[in-house]
């Protein structure tokens, strides 16, 4: 009898442990990957667009890329770090 009570009382503990624990973390898992890829998936196609854009934009001005300009940024402050 304590054996069946025992027997009992462990399956319902795998129970709860599968059905509230494991099977969300799955869920959540496999939701956030999916996210994660319509995500790369969208930067991809952003970062493909604006290059084609500069390709088109350098095509019709001139073959060269654009020469950076220098900028100046200002006296150098040394870093001190503080204690």
């Amino acid at each position: 009898m304590f054996k069946f009570i025992l027997t009992i009382i462990i399956a319902y503990i795998l129970y709860k442990l599968v059905f509230n624990i494991l099977i969300p973390g799955y869920r959540v898992t496999k939701e956030v990957r999916r996210q994660m890829n319509n995500m790369q998936d969208h930067m991809r196609q952003q970062y493909e667009q604006q290059q084609k854009a500069q390709q088109g934009a350098y095509g019709q001005a001139s073959q060269e890329p654009p020469k950076q300009q220098k900028i100046d940024k200002g006296d150098y402050i040394d870093f001190e770090e503080v204690k």
